[in-house]
C-alpha cells in the first residue's frame, strides 16, 4: 500500500514545496484579504445593528467572517492552471501515458495547491484578526477562539475534510476543462462556491426552511461547517452531521470523478510521427 502511495505521496510533497515559494504573493493576499474581511465585518456590524436576534450572533458571524478570510485559498474557484495550459497546448494527452492514476496524481496536485497557498495566508489573517485587533479600539471585530476543546478537535476534523473536498472539486474542474478543451469552461464555479459554501453570507443567515437542504448540499462543506462547529453553532449530533455531509461528499465527488476523468481521457487521440 505505502509503495502505491508513493508517486502520489512524493506529488503532493513536491507541489506543496513549490507552492511554498510564492511568499510575495502571499503577502499581497493577506493584505487583500484582510482588507475586504475588515469591510465585510463593518458590513455585518452595520446590519446586525438594525436587526433583531439572528440565529448567529454578532461575536460568532464576525469569526465566521475572519475564519473565511484565512482559509480563502482553500476554495476551489478554477481549475489547475498548468493542466488548463496543457488543455490548450494538447500535451494533457500525455496524461494518459504516465504510470500512475491519473485522477489521484490531480488529486494530489490540487490538494497541495490548496493547502500550501493557505498555509501562507492563514497564520498572518490569525495574527492580525485574532492577536493584534483586541489590542485596539476594535477588539468587537476580532476573531474569536474556538468554542472549547471539543469544538476545536472537531473543526480540524472538519476543515482537512474542507481541503479534501475542496481538491474533489478542482479535479472535477480540471475535467471540465479537459472536456470541453478551454481553461474559461471552469468559470461558472466561483459563483456557486461564493454563495453556497457561506462565504458571502453565513448560510445560517438563510430562511429557516433552506436549512436542511443547505446543510447537505457540497458546498457547505467547504467553509460553512468547520466554520459554524469552531465557534459551537453546530455541535454534538449537528456536528456530527455535518462532518457525515463532508465525507459523503468527498466519496461520492470523487467516485464521480475517476468515472468522469476515465470517459474523458479514453476520447484524447495521440497523433504524431
Amino acid at each position: 500500500m505505502t509503495t502505491l502511495a508513493l508517486p502520489y505521496l512524493s506529488i503532493l510533497r513536491a507541489r506543496f514545496s513549490l507552492m511554498l515559494q510564492y511568499r510575495t504573493a502571499a503577502w499581497a493576499g493577506v493584505a487583500t484579504q484582510f482588507w475586504f474581511g475588515a469591510i465585510r465585518v463593518m458590513t455585518l456590524v452595520a446590519f446586525y445593528a438594525g436587526t433583531g436576534r439572528q440565529p448567529l450572533n454578532l461575536a460568532q458571524v464576525v469569526t465566521y467572517i475572519w475564519l473565511g478570510q484565512a482559509f480563502l485559498a482553500l476554495l476551489p474557484w478554477a481549475a489547475d492552471a498548468e493542466i488548463a495550459a496543457n488543455v490548450e497546448s494538447g500535451n494533457v494527452g500525455y496524461e494518459r501515458l504516465r504510470p500512475v492514476d491519473t485522477y489521484f496524481l490531480w488529486f494530489a496536485r490540487a490538494l497541495a495547491w490548496r493547502v500550501a497557498n493557505t498555509c501562507l495566508r492563514a497564520g498572518p489573517v490569525f495574527v492580525l484578526a485574532a492577536l493584534v485587533l483586541p489590542l485596539t479600539a476594535m477588539r468587537d471585530w476580532s476573531w474569536r477562539m474556538p468554542a472549547g476543546l471539543d469544538a476545536a478537535v472537531l473543526f480540524l476534523v472538519s476543515i482537512a475534510l474542507s481541503a479534501l473536498l475542496s481538491s474533489a472539486m478542482t479535479v472535477l474542474l480540471n475535467i471540465v476543462v479537459t472536456a470541453v478543451r478551454t481553461p474559461r469552461a471552469a468559470g461558472f464555479a466561483m459563483g456557486f462556491v461564493n454563495l453556497f459554501s457561506g462565504l458571502v453570507i453565513p448560510l445560517a443567515l438563510f430562511p429557516s426552511w433552506a436549512q436542511t437542504f443547505l446543510l447537505w448540499q457540497p458546498f457547505a462543506g467547504l467553509a460553512d461547517i468547520p466554520y459554524r462547529i469552531y465557534f459551537g453553532a453546530l455541535s454534538g449530533a449537528q456536528a456530527a452531521e455535518g462532518i457525515t455531509a463532508q465525507i459523503v461528499w468527498v466519496v461520492l465527488l470523487v467516485l464521480l470523478g475517476q468515472w468522469w476523468l476515465d470517459r474523458v481521457l479514453s476520447r484524447i487521440d495521440m497523433q504524431g510521427s
